[in-house]
């Protein structure tokens, strides 16, 4: 064949952008409207709606439903209860989502006994939303109601060891020494119960279901709010018996999840179960009080003993937690093992246990375990470090892990003290007066604080598929989810770095089943698996390019291998010569392909998972003001320095740390779903009563990314941001306030009650 071969250009153009911070390519989608989620999808047919009806009490059972009262309303289609409900929805007891905790799943309609407030008791499904929102409010159902527990506090004496399920809990480590002599013959020490109630995720995005009924046998297209389109599907499948073709499950957008979209929730059960038996096109949205009625972070009590030397060394580190969990599941978190992964010492003890509650079995809440984990431990060793007479930071320092303690392992990499030292010198930490209640601002209290954080850095198994078109064209694709991290744009970068592409010659698409398999977004592992994997399939276009570039004539690139080559601005080149190049065009239209493909995969290096520790890191300051007549708490300036890899993206990098930031305020000062154990209910279910900040209560918030180099904890580099920007900053401002005011306040959130 015969061609021309361009010469390449002199000056880069827009190919390097990994590690650029480029705005959202789904941006424009979300803020012009044309971005649709699950509850705004058009279907082929008519469309019904499906309202669910909650049980108002918190145990007992259903005796009667007076059914036919409502199905004789004009429009009302049909009621599913535990009394009709479809053979060909049952589900085995034993069956477990990808992400669900030992024990047996909740089966929505299934039986008549209730294990929880507002537990779906029935569907109601009508022509319109607004006839199906009435006929359930004028349902009728008759319970007998037996005595409830929802008292953690009382079912202590009642608590067990928490089993080890396949959710990747780890079990508290071991103990190690004589926790009790050393405590004991310590010089100086502290003892403290910590305890922070239910928080509930409270994402913008209702939880619902659009069941597009396309009226060829079983098939279906399901439009679900989800952090896992797969998971949703392998759900669906293996309860419904149903094919991938049957069931293909799309979430194209999320509007917010942090860890509420983990599991299918029972909208998707309710909402497929009525289109398989109706064979029409439903849609289930839940209303703002049940999303209160599925999961949250547990109500955690958590005890603390700390001992140092007289240098301030710790000689006993002691850790135990109790938290709830549901009559039918052992929801479990990682709590008590981070404090013995940040600082060393040789005599230690922890402990965890659940307590079974006639509650919903508690959901992973962004940074589920260290959030609570941290908050208590934090706060003890800024105790700690006060009773050892030790400035907070140069006690962390001085109590440094070169290497995990836990597992006798090294760090992949760990740059904490230099995030201590770099936060620090932005902070202004050196101008700090020690002396509690000592700095001032008017009549306000000024209190500075800091704590750390430690988080997973964690990798899953991910595929993606790349194709390049004819005209230039990349378009790379992946189930995963976008929860509002900014995977399309970070999977965009990628892609057009690792082929030298421009961004707008890339289309990454993600949140269909029909796309390969990726896993669940969450615990910060979807930039490096997802990203891993369209690094992979980008790399297979790469090496056929590159076969096909050295079949022309003359070609400069003959004799060149993969890894000497590099794809630049549009071009190949060789390493060694780059005026020995190609053209990616040039190569596309000699080869008179219409297109090329690859596929891709990642995951977890088992060997390197053995041999190492591997966790992001970070370091918190916080700066508050108290009223000294009210006890008002606000928070003027936090710096928040994390070590977390390489930043695929400093923009939304950027965005994702101050989102945990202003988590992390809200869960010190707001956060708290009240829970009446007379009624056995959270009361506080919406957005009024359930407080979380607005934009005055957010003040100055300076994100510092640490640079990190670590190729062993994933091949492209990159931890994760999406959990660790939470860490420590419940911890810092309690530590801040009692900086400010001398009184230490061991229990979440900080209302000015407890400071008055």
């Amino acid at each position: 064949m015969s061609q021309t071969i361009a010469t390449p250009p002199t000056v880069r153009l827009d190919s390097d952008v990994l590690g650029k911070p480029i705005s959202r390519t789904d941006g424009p989608a979300k803020v012009s409207g044309a971005a649709k989620y699950a509850a705004e999808f058009g279907v082929t047919g008519p469309l019904w709606y499906g309202y669910i009806v909650s049980s108002p009490i918190a145990k007992g059972k259903i005796t009667k439903i007076h059914a036919d009262e409502v199905l004789a309303i004009p429009g009302v289609q049909h009621i599913f209860s535990h009394e009709n409900v479809p053979s060909l929805a049952w589900f085995d007891r034993n069956y477990k989502d990808d992400v669900a905790p030992g024990g047996s799943p909740f089966r929505p309609l299934h039986e008549p006994e209730i294990l929880f407030s507002l537990q779906p008791v029935a569907l109601v499904v009508a022509d319109t939303f607004e006839l199906a929102r009435y006929a359930a409010s004028v349902l009728r159902i008759e319970y007998d109601v037996e005595k409830h527990n929802t008292d953690l506090e009382a079912s202590i004496g009642e608590a067990y060891d928490a089993p080890r399920g396949k959710t990747g809990f780890m079990p508290p480590p071991k103990p190690k020494g004589d926790m009790d002599k050393a405590y004991q013959e310590a010089p100086h020490k502290i003892a403290g119960e910590y305890i922070h109630r239910a928080q509930h995720q409270n994402p913008m995005e209702m939880f619902a279901t659009t069941v597009d009924w396309l009226g060829d046998g079983k098939k279906m297209k399901i439009y679900d709010k989800t952090q896992g389109a797969p998971n949703v599907q392998q759900y669906l499948m293996k309860i419904f018996s149903l094919s991938t073709d049957e069931a293909r499950v799309i979430s194209k957008f999320t509007g917010g999840g942090f860890g509420s979209g983990l599991r299918p929730q029972y909208q998707v059960f309710l909402a497929v179960m009525a289109a398989l038996e109706l064979k029409h096109s439903i849609r289930v949205v839940m209303t703002r009080t049940q999303m209160f009625s599925f999961g949250h972070r547990p109500h955690t009590l958590q005890k603390l003993r700390l001992a140092t030397d007289d240098l301030g060394q710790i000689q006993a580190l002691e850790h135990k937690a109790l938290h709830e969990t549901s009559q039918f599941e052992n929801y479990t978190e990682t709590i008590v093992n981070w404090a013995g992964v940040l600082y060393p010492s040789p005599n230690t003890n922890f402990d965890y246990q659940l307590a079974k509650l006639d509650v919903y079995s508690p959901l992973d809440m962004r940074a589920p375990g260290a959030a609570t984990g941290s908050f208590a431990l934090e706060s003890a060793i800024d105790e700690m470090a006060y009773a050892a007479n030790v400035d907070p930071l140069d006690f962390r320092l001085r109590n440094y892990s070169y290497e995990d303690p836990i597992e006798n392992k090294p760090f992949t990499s760990k740059r904490l003290d230099d995030c201590l030292h770099e936060g620090a010198a932005r902070f202004g930490w050196d101008q700090r007066n020690p002396e509690p209640r000592s700095m001032r601002d008017g009549n306000q209290l000024v209190g500075w604080g800091v704590a750390a954080g430690c988080w997973d850095a964690s990798m899953q198994k991910a595929a993606a598929k790349a194709v390049l078109s004819a005209d230039g064209h990349l378009t790379v694709s992946s189930a995963t989810n976008d929860q509002g991290a900014g995977t399309y744009v970070i999977m965009t970068q990628m892609a057009a770095q690792t082929l030298g592409l421009p961004m707008k010659q890339v289309t990454f698409n993600l949140g269909d089943t029909n796309m390969p398999a990726a896993p669940v977004q969450g615990g910060s592992w979807t930039a490096n698996s997802v990203g891993a994997a369209v690094k992979d399939a980008c790399q297979g276009i790469g090496k056929k390019l590159l076969k096909l570039a050295q079949k022309m004539d003359n070609s400069p690139l003959a004799g060149v291998d993969f890894e000497d080559a590099q794809f630049v601005d549009g071009y190949i080149r060789a390493n060694e010569d780059i005026t020995r190049s190609v053209a990616i065009a040039d190569i596309l239209a000699a080869s008179g392909e219409e297109k090329i493909e690859a596929d891709g995969k990642a995951g977890p290096n088992p060997i390197n998972m053995l041999k190492y520790s591997m966790h992001s890191h970070n370091a918190v300051f916080v700066e508050v003001k108290v009223d000294e007549d009210l006890g008002t708490i606000h928070v003027t300036r936090v710096v928040n320095a994390v070590a977390a890899g390489r930043i695929m993206n400093p923009k939304t990098a950027r965005s994702q740390v101050l989102g945990g930031t202003v988590w992390g305020l809200s869960m010190a000062l707001m956060e708290e779903t009240y829970l009446n154990n007379e009624l056995g209910r959270f009361m506080n279910h919406n957005y009024a009563e359930y407080h979380i900040p607005v934009n005055a209560d957010i003040h100055k918030i300076d994100v510092i990314f640490v640079e990190e180099q670590d190729d062993i904890a994933s091949p492209i580099g990159v931890k994760g941001v999406g959990e660790i920007g939470m860490l420590g900053v419940a911890a810092a401002i309690a530590n801040a306030v009692y900086h400010a005011t001398g009184k230490r306040v061991r229990e979440l959130p900080l209302t000015s009650d407890k400071l008055l």
